[in-house]
């Protein structure tokens, strides 16, 4: 029979990813805060709890995918969370991106419950999450993650052990780096074909083609061929993930100065009311 799998946290990528594990022949059991993701997931055959106590109290294997370090804290060690509800033996998988740190805390409290826990944070955006195609990046224990491995594969085709638990969430800071600096560098280069004269359609073409090609300009060529940037990972979410590199980047004692100039046209855009564009609307910004 196969394993219950709870899953809380029905975003943007959220959504996709507990549809792949319905599609994949999992029983599911959700619970977001919005109501429509929960009802759209239920036609889709998942079942519906109605906490995260709730949930864990039905599940073998519980996935998590929220926006924040305190929104994870809330819902697995809260009130009503998934520690009050989880029976020895479950294991939690937080594919959020937030501080390892704060990993590492949540795992030793559940660890005090028989509860085992991995992190692991995903890249691939919208489309990887639909298409069940995320790079998957874990940490925890090596057991743990081979018995996991057929539940990441039903969302994922890059599954990585990393290490230890929170080595997942140091992988995806890194990610995230060279993903923010990377839509940077577009905007500016497309702002400087634009100014130029040049047909952008021609020129991401050209430049795909070359050094300078990659899965960044691949994936967001429609949004910047459009010139509209609904999206598929916000710059909220990735002005939050900058703050945590930062924040890690200071405890590790590591200079990132791109990072922290990315971060600040992050922040710019936020000011201007943008936080809920695309992540390569930065371009909008230059």
């Amino acid at each position: 029979m196969a394993q219950v799998i709870g899953f809380i946290g029905l975003g943007i990528m959220g959504r996709p990813m507990a549809r792949n594990l319905l599609k994949a022949g999992y029983p599911v059991v959700v619970h977001s805060r919005s109501r429509g993701p929960v009802d759209e997931t239920a036609k889709a055959g998942a079942k519906v709890g109605t906490s995260p106590r709730d949930v864990a109290s039905q599940s073998d294997v519980l996935i998590t995918m929220l926006p924040n370090s305190p929104d994870v804290e809330q819902v697995v060690l809260g009130r009503d969370g998934v520690i009050e509800g989880a029976r020895p033996g479950l294991v939690l998988l937080d594919m959020s991106t937030i501080s390892p740190l704060v990993s590492q805390k949540i795992g030793a409290a559940l660890a005090e419950k028989s509860v085992k826990m991995l992190d692991a944070p995903v890249s691939g955006g919208e489309k990887g999450a639909v298409d069940g195609v995320l790079s998957i990046m874990v940490g925890g224990d090596k057991a743990v993650f081979d018995k996991a491995l057929p539940i990441f594969q039903a969302m994922g085709k890059t599954i990585t052990h990393l290490g230890p638990l929170g080595a997942g969430g140091f992988t995806k800071l890194a990610n995230q780096i060279i993903v923010a600096v990377n839509l940077t560098a577009l905007g500016e280069a497309l702002t400087l074909a634009k100014k130029a004269g040049l047909d952008r359609e021609l020129t991401l073409t050209a430049l795909a083609g070359g050094l300078a090609g990659s899965k960044c300009l691949d994936q967001k060529k429609p949004n910047y061929i459009a010139d509209t940037y609904n999206p598929g990972f916000k710059i909220d979410l990735h002005y939050k993930d900058l703050g945590l590199i930062m924040e890690s980047a200071r405890a590790l004692g590591v200079p990132l100065p791109a990072t922290a100039a990315v971060q600040e046209l992050f922040s710019a855009l936020r000011v201007k009311g943008r936080g809920g564009l695309d992540h390569s609307g930065v371009i909008t910004l230059l």
